[in-house]
């Protein structure tokens, strides 16, 4: 059986947790700061755990990077 591929750009942009759980960064993060104020920046920084109707489908593409 032949292993299956990772989407790498699915891969760079969504971290799974030790738990199991997938995080993934907030957009509009590096274009158009200088407008912001602080607090919102200081937001971009946190991840965001997806929601649970789009988990099958990374699981799908990033199959290696789950906790089993």
């Amino acid at each position: 059986m032949p292993k299956i591929k990772t989407y790498k750009s699915a891969a760079k942009r969504l971290k799974i947790t030790g738990t199991g759980k997938i995080h993934r960064t907030k957009v509009g993060k590096s274009h158009l700061r200088r407008k912001k104020s602080k607090r919102v920046k200081r937001l971009f920084s946190i991840t965001i755990e997806v929601s649970p109707a789009n988990r099958k489908r990374i699981r799908r593409l990033v199959p290696y990077g789950t906790k089993r």
